[in-house]
């Protein structure tokens, strides 16, 4: 068992405190860093970084970045929520860990959305529900909001 425990830190964004959501960070008790790029192989990593090693993952519409010794989890419904993620991580970590001489490592990264890319699955309509004039402003938008979301949770 690689991962034994964790202590959790449940807080409201500070640059907006009216938000509904809560986000985490789990400080953990050991070091993962060995597990990393296992966990980036098995769960494909929507980035992964090799120096200092860490893997963002985008699961449910959140995304979960682990490093060395701390989890961070955005847009969580509240301590329950919380609970649940990282315990699921931690089985996760300790079962990747346990079958690495099974999984060939890596730092690769997820392709990132392109704009044309979205577009194609969109009507192109220009239909205005989103609320946007068009569907390529849209595309836009949601390659853009990707983009700053990883950012948030790297920080």
């Amino acid at each position: 068992m690689l991962l034994k425990g964790f202590h959790k830190e449940i807080f409201r964004a500070k640059c907006n405190p009216g938000f509904e959501s809560v986000h985490c960070f789990a400080h953990l008790d050991e070091d993962v860093s060995e597990v990393i790029p296992y966990l980036n192989a098995e769960m494909g990593g929507y980035q992964c970084i090799q120096e200092p090693p860490s893997v963002t993952l985008k699961i449910h519409g959140r995304l979960i970045t682990i490093h060395g010794k701390k989890i961070a989890v955005n847009a969580l419904k509240d301590e329950t929520e919380a609970d649940t993620i990282l315990n699921w991580l931690k089985n996760q970590i300790n079962d990747t860990w346990n079958r690495r001489h099974e999984i060939r490592p890596s730092f690769e990264s997820a392709e990132k959305p392109k704009v044309i890319e979205i577009l194609k699955l969109l009507p192109k309509t220009n239909c205005r529900e989103c609320g946007q004039p068009t569907c390529m402003v849209f595309a836009v938008q949601i390659a853009e909001k990707e983009q700053r979301e990883l950012k948030l949770v790297l920080r």
